[in-house]
């Protein structure tokens, strides 16, 4: 980092240990790395056009044409321009933006608000004394007990909380100041990059395999206000009285669950959540799933069930606006409520904010008033559903191929789907570094001719190792609870519309709308993609650039093994011990210690409830198979060495 971000985190935390919510002015503050700070990787090409997924690269003459009145390629066209400003702001948006999500995780959430507060983030991270970390460890403020788990005050808990070496901030959480109160936010970095164990250097595009978000989340004095991401089968049974009624939508009279009821649940989920894992969908199930990498380029389509296809970058500005407009603003979804959960939408809206942190948003069921009446006085963004910056798209309510979630985040003064497209543009420059261990050519050579003649390439073949198909849950043999998690959406699927790139924000009215072109996607791979209709749902098939930093492996991240053997993710992260590339990978394709890890996996009560196993995608390079030891230590080398060209 440079002195001056360093002085300035410095100034920061001292602010945050001497009661900083007195500052009234906003301000903004997070770790953004400089060249120096991060870890060496040979980017991938990085100027052209997009054009619905189709890439001209900056040394086609058609480049020209886009600000032409007569050229072909146009913004108002779909068109988007990926030039040295457009990959500053992706950098910029990828560490810094929050969307305004800090309102959501602090005021309604008031995930530091509880056990977990920033005071004592700060001195975590001050003892550190800029020596960096993959794992902060703060001390509890308070007691808390969360399912059969108690912890005591001044307890250190693993947040997997990422602090690169020289920094005094923490990787993808801004912190945010504005009208007298701290709140606290994330960026896609939080998620999506990591610090090299070794040299505390970023890793960018590598996922932060430990990070802790369930038990975060659960430490929250509101994490009822995710309830639709833990397995809750209805809002009826956590009805103990009818001292809470409401109106719903339709002038009915409605209970609200009782609130404490409703936590408890919710917080002994929440906990249950493997560390590197998070749910990023909307089911009423808890299905938390292995935070991927962002090594994007020719990785299409995006999502673990390839929900992410359409639109620019192959579906990748979709799949990045996916975080912060669902997951990081559950009252985003009020609209589609009932379709989707079958929930009024007072119900649910009252549900989330009865027991918001912040009295301001606290909603209380004696004043009278419908839930949405009470937000709509207090809404940060009243122009929009949800407290994030988010956009109406043109089919709102109804979602769409190219808005899943419904919403778009953009922000004022930018334009429509801008910092989406951004984002996207910049992650498919990110190129894994090569991996610490040394591997030699020789090695490497070897280890592709084995995984050719194991005929791993029937799917993961090409220049980025992947067929970009989506296979059905039951044909690749995983957990298949999340490849359902999206079949709700068919009741309120609308069509593939856009505002053109070159809108501004606020959308003006008359705005032009683009039919966003999909005739090119396989309808049978968009069922699978959703579950649609009478589908299974599947997964798709992911690159494997980047396997070196991305352990443990599968959508459920089940596949994990630690640098001494340990099994399964009871033995590794769940102990703190980061997954080995290595003996994952091992795991992955030799049976014998796949049957391990599964069996470690299935030994940890809390793992088969929110749906971890790590079976599945039996195929094999072992002995049973005809491959001699030898032979899968060579593969072993070439998945290793894998990187963008």
């Amino acid at each position: 980092m440079k002195k001056a971000a360093i002085a300035l985190g410095i100034a920061v935390l001292l602010l945050l240990a001497a009661g900083a919510a007195l500052l009234l002015r906003r301000g903004e503050y997070a770790a953004v790395p400089d060249n120096e700070a991060v870890k060496p990787y040979k980017a991938s090409e990085r100027t052209g056009i997009d054009w619905w997924g189709r890439w001209i690269g900056a040394d086609d003459g058609r480049v020209k044409t886009l600000s032409a009145e007569n050229g072909r390629l146009r913004e108002e066209d779909g068109a988007v321009l990926v030039d040295d400003r457009l990959l500053r702001l992706g950098k910029e948006v990828f560490y810094r933006e929050t969307f305004g999500n800090e309102v959501f995780l602090t005021d309604i959430m008031g995930i530091v608000d509880g056990p977990l507060t920033l005071v004592n983030i700060a001195k975590a991270i001050a003892a550190l004394r800029g020596e960096g970390t993959t794992n902060l460890r703060v001390p509890l403020a308070e007691d808390v007990t969360i399912g059969d788990r108690t912890y005591k005050k001044g307890e250190l808990i693993d947040t997997g909380i990422d602090v690169p070496k020289g920094s005094y901030l923490p990787l993808g959480m801004p912190i945010v100041t504005d009208g007298g109160r701290l709140r606290v936010g994330i960026s896609c970095a939080a998620c999506h990059a990591t610090v090299d164990p070794q040299t505390k250097k970023v890793v960018e595009g590598a996922p932060n395999n430990d990070l802790n978000a369930g038990l975060l989340m659960a430490l929250a004095t509101n994490s009822a206000a995710y309830f639709t991401h833990a397995n809750i089968r209805s809002l009826r049974d956590y009805i103990g009285s009818l001292d809470r009624m409401i109106v719903d939508s339709r002038g009915r009279k409605a209970a609200l669950p009782d609130s404490e009821r409703l936590e408890r649940e919710v917080d002994r989920i929440f906990a249950s959540w493997p560390r590197g894992n998070f749910d990023s969908t909307i089911d009423m199930k808890a299905n938390p799933a292995q935070i991927p990498d962002s090594f994007t380029r020719g990785d299409h389509p995006y999502g673990w069930s390839g929900f992410a296809a359409a639109g620019p970058f192959h579906g990748l500005s979709a799949f990045s606006n996916n975080v912060h407009a669902q997951n990081a603003d559950s009252l985003a979804q009020a609209e589609i409520s009932d379709a989707l959960f079958g929930i009024d939408k007072e119900v649910y809206l009252g549900t989330i904010l009865q027991n918001a942190a912040n009295p301001r948003f606290r909603y209380q069921p004696t004043t009278k008033e419908k839930p949405s009446v009470f937000f709509a006085k207090v809404d940060p963004t009243p122009n929009t559903v949800g407290v994030n910056q988010l956009v109406a798209p043109p089919q709102f309510p109804k979602v769409s191929l190219v808005a899943p979630d419904g919403l778009i985040v953009s922000e004022p003064g930018y334009r429509f789907n801008e910092q989406n497209n951004a984002v996207a543009a910049w992650q498919n420059t990110l190129n894994p570094p090569p991996p610490n261990e040394r591997i030699s050519a020789g090695r490497v050579t070897k280890g592709r001719k084995v995984f050719v003649r194991a005929g791993c390439i029937r799917c993961h073949a090409g220049a980025y190792l992947t067929n970009n198909r989506v296979v059905a849950a039951n044909v690749v043999g995983t957990e298949p609870s999340r490849a359902k998690a999206l079949k709700k959406t068919e009741k309120v699927f609308g069509e593939s519309v856009l505002y053109t790139p070159d809108t501004p924000v606020p959308i003006p009215k008359g705005a032009k709308v683009l039919k966003v072109p999909t005739d090119h996607l396989d309808p049978e791979q968009i069922r699978l993609s959703f579950a649609h209709g009478d589908s299974p749902g599947g997964y798709k098939v992911p690159s494997l650039i980047g396997l070196a930093w991305s352990a443990p492996y599968l959508h459920d991240g089940g596949v994990a093994v630690g640098p001494n053997g340990e099994l399964g993710l009871a033995g590794t992260v769940g102990k703190g011990i980061v997954p080995d590339a290595r003996n994952s990978l091992r795991a992955l394709i030799d049976r014998t210690w796949r049957q391990r890890v599964i069996a470690a996996n299935a030994a940890d009560p809390a793992l088969p409830t929110v749906h971890v196993t790590g079976k599945g995608h039996r195929y094999w390079i072992d002995r049973q198979a005809g491959f001699t030891k030898e032979e899968q230590e060579a593969v072993l080398d070439y998945l290793l060495s894998l990187t963008s060209r």
